[in-house]
């Protein structure tokens, strides 16, 4: 086996809060390693230091490599590298979309609140939204609601 036939393997792991999401596209997965034992080594990094998703995230990959039939494989949690929505790939965005959460915006460092205020509808598209609070049921999201079509609506935050 290879890198990339592991990583194929984990496409079918999907973000637990976000079905419609891989672990890869939400950029969680960090790194994968093959050695030449054959043993693997799957780095991922948290989207929130506090997610509470983060064991079942972990048990999820493990299962799947076992499943696979891989003998010798070590999921490593760390924060060696830090999370950021900008690693989330334009499949996951769309991904996101598809679930009913309006995608983070790409930026550039530096992440502020008017990044929450002007989030576009994943109903409608339409702009004409607001901020109802920052903090969403989860550390990832924030409440926004649609003028246009009047739905209540997540943000997946940027970070």
């Amino acid at each position: 086996m290879d890198v990339q036939e592991v990583y194929q393997w984990l496409e079918e792991v999907k973000d637990p809060e976000i079905p419609t999401v891989s672990l890869l596209d939400l950029g969680v997965i960090t790194g994968i390693e093959v050695n030449e034992d054959g043993h693997i080594t799957v780095n991922m990094t948290p989207t929130f230091a506090g997610c509470p998703a983060m064991d079942y995230m972990k048990e999820n990959v493990e299962q799947v490599l076992q499943e696979k039939g891989v003998a010798s494989f070590t999921v490593e949690m760390n924060f060696d590298r830090q999370w950021s929505s900008n690693n989330i790939t334009e499949k996951g965005r769309q991904a996101i979309k598809a679930f009913g959460l309006a995608p983070p915006p790409r930026h550039q460092l530096i992440v502020d609140i008017d990044m929450l205020k002007k989030v576009a509808c994943p109903f409608c598209e339409s702009t004409n939204t607001a901020l109802k609070s920052p903090f969403g049921p989860t550390l990832c999201r924030s409440l926004h609601y649609c003028h246009n079509c009047r739905q209540a609506f997540e943000q997946f935050k940027p970070v």
